[in-house]
């Protein structure tokens, strides 16, 4: 027998719970994780390093896009989600196992209901469900399906037990169809078992004219076939937008899979599908619940200090923005997020998380285009209002508290942003074509490098490169941290270079105000919307109205 290429070998070890022991399908799995296990196994890894803030902005483009895969922050929901499904999943097996024959039950209880055409026959009295459901419900782009995925990958997909000669299918994920008709949900099942076992269901069951309760009486007879841990079905939303009958008809199949089949089912949607669960806790066939976790976006809570000590307790969001900001390829960047900029981010995403971290990431590569090389709450905002037009009524709902605004639009897709990476990836590139300086390294990527770290250190781009190239013609076998203070002596000290400036008579130009020092008035003009306001909680303006005011000779 040919095995699929991701199947592993099963491996048995105690499970740790006496109810599991003795479960093939369950001592195959890996061990149960412990919380910080989880939250090892969730988070992402992102390569990053200070230093390469200093690249050539089209390789910096390319680390930044790397965000929008690689960053996982693991929050509370995202444990609590791990839980459940650890539990549904072990939970789900122990009535089904190879050992005892309750497996060969529930398979002949399905052979049953295939020769009858009916999803209510069974042979066996004595072969009990132990599986569970529960419904994740939330907006779109808060983290729902890229939290499962991640959940899942820490189990192996496809187990091969060699003394039963038996596969195990520990978890599949299928899309509610488009058209929320039973028959292409069972469509979607069989192809995606297909494509996880090269078998050829589909085919073998789609292309004949069989009825539609046949057709989901052998998707439940596959899924204990195959022992599926888990089922997962995505957008069950669509559902809502077909007639009442096609909903109670696969809401009826899905108590059937969990309560007789035995199969464990996870319904993912946004608000919009409340409407079928209320329809689902009216049947008198209720599904063996699990609970609903509604996956509201981070709130903007304020800090809080800790009991009996003088720690503080910051929000989810507070901590998610500060662990996403560190991550900069910007050579202007500031270290620090402020309140200011932490709350308008707030504001504008309202915390939905696939949004904050494309948001994040688009403004990056703005930064760089336009080489101000820096993040300001005013660039955000003009990101924002360019390349997030699709998600505005989304955001609107959430802002206004409205739950009825929130369910209309809750399912507004999160909008692309491969264009977007596209277009500013060749912006980037053709503004790194009017740097004439850099053509006299030769390539050279220390020198580049070394320019970049200057400039970065706000000293003058038209002065720097003449000096980076002498350096380097001077001393090519010196490393960048002994040339710097050599180039830097020679920055403050050359006099002929700095009469050879004043003479050029250069002006900055208005459009290029944000590429100056973080103290200069110009930039600070160009990144702030009301510069009078901010100067004066700075202190910066003398303030003259009080001064006149205990002055007596002035009175």
């Amino acid at each position: 027998m040919t095995l699929p290429e991701n199947t592993v070998d099963a491996v048995y070890q105690d499970p740790g719970v006496e109810r599991y022991r003795g479960n093939p399908f369950i001592e195959a799995l890996p061990p149960i994780m412990q919380v910080e296990q989880v939250r090892d196994g969730l988070r992402g890894k992102v390569s990053y390093q200070p230093g390469d803030a200093f690249s050539d902005g089209r390789i910096r483009a390319h680390e930044i896009a790397g965000l929008l895969d690689d960053f996982f922050q693991p929050l509370a929901n995202h444990l609590r989600l791990e839980e459940k499904i650890s539990i549904m999943m072990r939970r789900g097996y122990v009535g089904r196992n190879l050992e005892d024959g309750s497996l060969k039950s529930h398979l002949q209880d399905g052979y049953e209901r295939i020769k009858r055409g009916e999803l209510s026959s069974f042979r066996f009295a004595k072969a009990p469900s132990t599986a569970s459901s529960f419904a994740l419900i939330g907006v779109s782009g808060c983290g729902k399906s890229t939290t499962l995925n991640r959940i899942l990958a820490n189990y192996p997909q496809v187990i091969y037990h060699e003394k039963y000669n038996f596969i195990q299918l520990v978890h599949l994920k299928i899309e509610c169809p488009a058209k929320g008709t039973l028959k292409s949900l069972c469509v979607n099942f069989f192809r995606a078992i297909d494509q996880k076992l090269n078998t050829n269901y589909e085919q073998k069951y789609t292309q004949k004219r069989v009825g539609t309760d046949t057709l989901l009486a052998l998707m439940g007879q596959i899924a204990t076939q195959r022992a599926i841990g888990i089922l997962v079905i995505d957008e069950i939303q669509r559902l809502s937008r077909q007639s009442s009958d096609d909903e109670k008809d696969m809401l009826e199949f899905f108590v059937e899979l969990v309560n007789t089949i035995g199969v464990p089912v996870v319904l993912v949607g946004t608000p919009k599908a409340r409407p079928i669960l209320e329809l689902e806790l009216q049947s008198g066939r209720r599904v063996a619940g699990f609970g609903s976790l509604f996956w509201e976006p981070m709130k903007n809570e304020a800090p809080e200090r800790h009991k009996g000590s003088d720690r503080i307790k910051h929000s989810e969001w507070s901590a998610f923005a500060r662990k996403l900001w560190r991550y900069q390829w910007l050579q202007r960047k500031d270290d620090v997020l402020t309140d200011e900029l932490r709350d308008g981010w707030y504001e504008l995403t309202q915390g939905v998380h696939d949004i904050v971290v494309k948001l994040f990431v688009l403004t990056q590569l703005w930064a760089i285009a336009n080489r101000s090389e820096r993040i300001s709450l005013k660039l955000m905002r003009k990101v924002f209002e360019d390349e997030f037009k699709p998600v505005h009524p989304m955001l609107a709902a959430l802002r206004s508290g409205d739950p009825e605004l929130v369910v209309k639009y809750s399912d507004l897709h999160v909008p692309q942003i491969d264009k977007q990476l596209l277009d500013l990836r060749q912006r980037i590139a053709e503004a790194g074509k009017q740097e004439p300086e850099l053509g006299v390294f030769d390539g050279n990527p220390q020198a580049q490098r070394l320019y970049h770290l200057l400039v970065g250190m706000d000293c003058e781009a038209s002065r720097v490169a003449p000096l980076v190239e002498r350096a380097f013609k001077q001393s090519p076998d010196m490393k960048i941290r002994e040339l710097m203070p050599i180039v830097l002596d020679w920055y403050e000290g050359d006099a002929e270079i700095e009469q050879e400036e004043a003479r050029s008579g250069q002006v900055v130009k208005p459009a290029n105000w944000g590429t100056l020092s973080a103290n200069d008035l110009r930039y600070q003009f160009s990144s702030e919307e009301d510069l009078y306001d901010t100067l004066n909680e700075q202190g910066v303006i003398f303030p003259m109205e009080s001064w006149l005011g205990g002055c007596k000779t002035c009175r």
